[in-house]
């Protein structure tokens, strides 16, 4: 029987691979069960907030590599959680407006919101 394995999943067992490590050896030095290190490989387990960071400090990955098993790592949320607390009037009608508007975004204006949203950041 084959299971599915994420995106994040191929890409922590090619580097526990590459840097000769068992899947004990990985999660002993990330501080998880082997158990759990498996089930994040086969994308059975969401990744503990933190591990991408953990991971890119203890093997030395490159901002490229690292910002790859982010997005990675993005891949497999199922939910998320926005912190209101302390936002403006603003910036948190914005959030609920589009939280409960998001089941109904067709992916262009999904698309749309996303260009709108990275030109403001990189700006």
């Amino acid at each position: 029987m084959r299971t599915t394995t994420t995106e994040l999943g191929k890409r922590l067992r090619k580097l526990r691979i590459d840097m000769g490590e068992t899947l004990g050896d990985m999660a002993d030095r990330l501080g998880i069960t082997p158990s759990y290190l498996s089930a994040i490989e086969k994308g059975k387990r969401p990744a503990p907030t933190g591990l991408v960071d953990k991971v890119a400090d203890l093997y030395s990955l490159s901002d490229v590599a690292k910002h790859e098993l982010s997005a990675a790592a993005d891949k497999t949320l199922k939910s998320v959680k926005v912190e209101l607390d302390g936002a403006s009037d603003s910036k948190r009608d914005a959030a609920l407006c589009f939280a409960r508007s998001f089941d109904d975004l067709d992916d262009e204006t999904a698309k749309n919101v996303l260009k709108l949203l990275k030109k403001k950041r990189d700006a």
